[in-house]
């Protein structure tokens, strides 16, 4: 099957979240790797630790090798879909509608470009620590090309989003009828990839000044992102009051969970930071309030979210139906950012505080909830993917 081509107006920035839900699903499949194959010299579960395991033989092994496919897989699909909204994207800038974009609330959702290029930088630094033998061994000298290119990746969405802002705040022509939702916060997704990500080599370089730039930056976007939510949470339930959600865009209720998935990923990355490098080290306990804090909001969210589209008959118009709406790519972030940080929560809140043991009775009961998540946003982005992008 062929990717569709030459969209010109029919094209959407948002169609940059296909690629971000690719991206996300590679990591996510790897976090069975991260927290189930012990890795005690590293902070991550890199090629040493894993193919011992792999080359056993047993049942062990199929399941690490399925795993491994899927990660490339969906990695690939991750490069393929970058690499084709980059050329829709050029040629979707030579039209009208590009222009009436700029003038309008939609001109956020450039912000999905960013946010894709920092999911680009995560799964290229998941591709070499599983496949590529020894890279850890060398990973110091990577961190600063990292903090590099997250700060490249951050300061390009604070200039588009810093055009769009200044063009609000100077000229007006904010539409707050069509702001009854929250996709304003795509900017605050988009940076809190960046503050994430910048607190990956903050948290584990041993070089502090190398982990001190990454901590600052990373706190830096992440002060950004409180800011930009507490602005957008405001307008956009001012504009839901008094308009009602726009249907096409109420999948956008549910963007707070991977954006709480990313900051509270960051803090826990930042907390890990100080203690390898400033002499700061956190109980067990906090852990299990900070996972179970930010765990716990994410239900809320995704249950009133689910409660509203429910109502609306959002899933049934826009997700089974054949109305294509390239926002519904966005539903796929969501499912992602529940598993991971599901993950988080059960080895750092629950196996660090010796709640539950790995792989006992208790933990599969526990761990069953996020793999059911996990297959269902699976399933629903090869729906919208073939739907979208693929079917004519």
């Amino acid at each position: 099957m062929k990717l569709k081509a030459n969209l010109k107006e029919n094209y959407s920035p948002l169609y940059f979240l296909g690629s971000l839900g690719a991206g996300g699903l590679s990591v996510s499949i790897y976090m069975y790797l991260m927290f189930m194959i012990e890795h005690p010299k590293t902070p991550l579960a890199i090629f040493e630790d894993i193919f011992p395991f792999v080359m056993q033989g047993n049942l062990v092994s199929f399941l690490i090798v399925i795993n491994l496919a899927l990660v490339l897989a969906f990695a690939y699909l991750h490069f393929r879909l970058l690499a084709w909204n980059i050329k829709e994207y050029k040629i979707f800038k030579t039209t009208e509608k590009f222009q009436l974009l700029k003038k309008t609330n939609d001109e956020v959702s450039l912000m999905a470009i960013p946010l894709t290029l920092a999911m680009t930088i995560n799964v290229c630094f998941v591709l070499g620590a599983v496949f590529v033998p020894g890279l850890w061994s060398v990973v110091e000298y990577l961190f600063p090309a990292a903090i590099l290119a997250f700060l490249a990746v951050g300061t390009y969405g604070l200039v588009i989003y810093g055009d769009f802002i200044s063009r609000v705040v100077t000229s007006g022509g904010f539409d707050f009828e069509k702001n009854s939702n929250f996709s304003q916060m795509l900017a605050v997704f988009a940076f809190a990839m960046v503050s994430v990500g910048l607190a990956a080599p903050g948290a584990m370089s041993h070089h502090v000044s190398v982990s001190a730039i990454g901590l600052f930056f990373s706190i830096f976007f992440m002060i950004l992102c409180v800011v930009l939510i507490l602005k957008s949470l405001f307008l956009g339930f001012k504009s839901m009051y008094r308009y009602g959600v726009s249907p096409e865009a109420a999948g956008s209720l549910w963007i707070l969970i991977p954006i709480a998935t990313l900051l509270g990923i960051a803090i826990i990355r930042i907390s890990f930071g100080l203690v390898h490098n400033f002499a700061h080290q956190p109980a067990p306990s906090e852990l299990f309030f900070i996972t179970s804090s930010v765990l716990s909001f994410q239900i809320v969210v995704g249950l009133f979210g689910y409660k509203i589209m429910k109502t609306m008959g959002y899933f049934q118009n826009f997700v089974h139906s054949d109305v294509k709406s390239a926002a519904t790519l966005g539903l796929i972030c969501p499912g992602v950012a529940f598993f991971v940080f599901g993950m988080f929560f059960i080895f750092f809140g629950l196996l660090k505080n010796n709640v539950v043991e790995i792989f006992s009775p208790a933990y599969f009961i526990v761990l069953l909830p996020f793999v059911f998540v996990q297959i269902k946003t699976i399933k629903t982005f090869i729906k919208l993917l073939i739907k979208l992008l693929y079917k004519d």
